[in-house]
């Protein structure tokens, strides 16, 4: 028994504190019974689920929560070192130490593997990656980190994302550094939102910090209504397509058809949505119980009339936070800027690395070069290589932060490339007028059609397997099969045909069902959550399934 209750409070690798487990729910009672006694006084508040926030990280990382005290540290003393500092210069060698720690940090944990390997290969060494900080903890703190392995920390993605806009924001003016380092800490670790976003704006959370908890009725149904939301998106839609056919198809494309390889792929589609969006309504609506308003982060993207609209309801927290710390800083579609010739040629290097040739590295310095030429000769070609140049980057770099490897490479690029070309398109389409119902219809088709091939490449689990992948739609496509697959997989395609037809009823209906639930009797409520139980245990598999977006 002693055991059991130790447990509780220790970090079980196997059993981590994230929505889909009874124990977040046992030990999200808890935290709101606490809570509820304490949240007049806001210090309080904040420094109490500032090291809430941190034993969730614990238990979802373990001592990994080390890297997320260094991370807040550091940057609630350069926040104030900032704001503090008169000349402009030394604002700006304060926000570059912010940027290189928390990019550091990040490349350290994220990329090292991906650039020991390519050395090795490059260099015909055998060097093995070696956690240094960990050695270095062990040593001084007496932690027991893995020296021999370097382990991608649980959302160091995210949170490093919100620490430089934090440095950016105070730069900027937009916001004034923090007065305690708890309620950095708090805006830093939330809980709901840590591991997995949305990625919160300094300027928009931290003025919460200091308002008085408020939760009217409404509100308390409509958290509610997002958690039950997104539990059945996760639990009931997406794990169950994952674990009973999309799974299978992407570990195996050369042992389907292809049109079962063209139904994993828009199942994925599905799938990814329902399990991030599913992730960010939970999370919205646990935030939300706690008076806090998180961002939206999902716009019903399968609705998107082309790639632009598409990002623009995408992960909407990531795209945003790109376009304003990223695309604009580069020149936007205005002009080519140093900053932008300077990421030219570190996703070259990048690429180069890759593919473990250098050599492609220096031929990309002769088109660069051969382009710069054209440029100062022919005005037009100059100002369309300015309008599109920072598009094509935003979303190559938008794939690497997905991950070092061709895949996300190649994704990111392809991206880019359909919004460059839906740009150009969009000009003299015949179907740009979407207030007829078939022209709109024709393009959001086409749009799903081709977010969901790129998925090939963001999903697959290697860049020959997504060839694979589709080569198997082009050319064994094996039409006289489909009735058969149809009905074996008949739930499954029960399931994906209602995700997706939910997925497209009109927003305004939505909004009515939703805003109805939260109108309703406390009783009808707790009704409808022991039926979303009930549900989800009729089809919960027995291996616990990670968020997609974790391992980002």
């Amino acid at each position: 028994m002693d055991n059991q209750i130790w447990s509780w409070f220790t970090y079980q690798p196997d059993k981590p504190l994230i929505f889909t487990q009874l124990y977040f729910w046992v030990f999200f009672t808890i935290v709101l019974a606490i809570f509820s006694v304490i949240y007049p006084r806001k210090t309080l508040r904040n420094a109490y689920l500032f090291l809430i926030s941190l034993f969730f990280y614990y238990k979802t990382s373990g001592l990994f929560v080390l890297i997320l005290i260094f991370s807040t540290v550091s940057d609630f003393l350069i926040g104030k070192k900032i704001y503090g500092s008169e000349r402009i210069l030394t604002k700006k060698l304060w926000l570059s130490l912010s940027v290189f720690l928390n990019l550091f940090v990040l490349f350290y944990f994220k990329y090292a593997y991906f650039f020991t390997d390519t050395f090795n290969s490059m260099a015909g060494t055998n060097y093995e990656v070696y956690n240094h900080l960990a050695y270095w903890s062990n040593s001084f703190f007496d932690t027991s980190f893995r020296a021999d392995k370097i382990l991608l920390p649980v959302g160091i993605s995210f949170f490093t994302f919100q620490t430089i806009s934090y440095a950016v924001d105070v730069y900027k003016g937009l916001i004034k550094p923090v007065r305690h380092i708890t309620d950095f800490g708090f805006y830093v670790s939330f809980f709901p939102q840590l591991v997995a976003g949305p990625i919160v704006r300094a300027s928009e959370f931290i003025p919460q910090l200091y308002k008085p908890y408020t939760l009217t009725r409404m509100e308390f149904g409509t958290a509610i209504f997002w958690i039950l939301n997104g539990l059945l998106k996760k639990m009931f839609l997406a794990d169950y397509l994952a674990v009973n056919f999309i799974d299978r198809v992407f570990s195996n494309p050369g042992s389907f058809s292809g049109f079962e390889n063209m139904m994993a792929l828009f199942g994925y589609s599905l799938q990814v949505y329902a399990d991030f969006s599913g992730y960010t309504d939970i999370a919205i609506g646990v935030a939300l119980l706690l008076g806090f308003r998180l961002p939206v982060n999902f716009n019903s993207p399968y609705k998107a009339t082309s790639v632009g609209d598409f990002w623009r309801r995408w992960h909407i927290s990531l795209s945003t936070w790109l376009r304003d710390y990223l695309y604009i800083p580069m020149g936007g579609n205005r002009h080519g800027s140093l900053f932008s010739y300077i990421m030219v040629l570190v996703v070259l290097l990048f690429v180069a690395l890759l593919a473990e040739r250098l050599s492609i590295f220096v031929i990309g310095l002769g088109v660069i070069a051969g382009v710069a030429l054209l440029c100062r000769y022919l005005p037009t070609f100059k100002k369309w290589i300015d309008t599109n140049i920072n598009l094509m980057l935003t979303m190559t770099l938008g794939g690497l932060w997905h991950g070092a490897s061709w895949n996300m490479v190649f994704w990111g690029a392809l991206n880019g490339v359909g919004l460059i070309i839906f740009k150009q398109w969009k000009r003299f389409s015949p179907w740009r007028d979407h207030s007829r119902w078939y022209f709109r219809a024709w393009s959001i088709a086409l749009t799903l059609i081709f977010i969901t091939f790129t998925r090939a490449w963001f999903r697959g689990e290697s860049f020959d397997a997504a060839h694979l992948m589709l080569h198997r739609i082009a050319y064994a496509f094996n039409a006289a099969i489909i009735p058969e697959v149809l009905y074996n997989y008949r739930h499954v395609f029960i399931f994906l045909i209602g995700g997706y037809i939910i997925h497209w009823l009109p927003s305004s209906f939505k909004l009515w069902y939703r805003e109805t639930f939260a109108r309703q009797h406390i009783g009808v409520q707790v009704s409808a959550a022991v039926i979303t139980v009930f549900l989800i245990y009729q089809v919960l598999s027995a291996e616990l399934q990670p968020f997609i977006y974790f391992v980002f």
